[in-house]
């Protein structure tokens, strides 16, 4: 009986403590905070890809330069 008792207490307290980060994800504020954090992610990985791209095609022009000058 006071085993089931001990699980029974540890569940509630869990649920205490946990429901104000379920309920934080519900908030207009929480979800706009996402957003921002989603689109400057998105800008900031759109900008590498742009930078990476760069530096490919120099890197191919300089491999296709060194052919051309053998």
């Amino acid at each position: 009986m006071s085993n089931s008792m001990g699980i029974a207490s540890a569940f509630i307290l869990s649920a205490l403590v946990l429901s104000p980060l379920a309920q934080a994800e519900e908030s207009p504020a929480f979800a706009a905070r996402n957003q921002a954090l989603a689109e400057q992610a998105q800008a900031q990985f759109a900008q590498q890809g742009d930078d990476s791209d760069s530096s490919e095609r120099t890197a191919a022009k300089t491999a296709s330069s060194d052919r051309a000058d053998s």
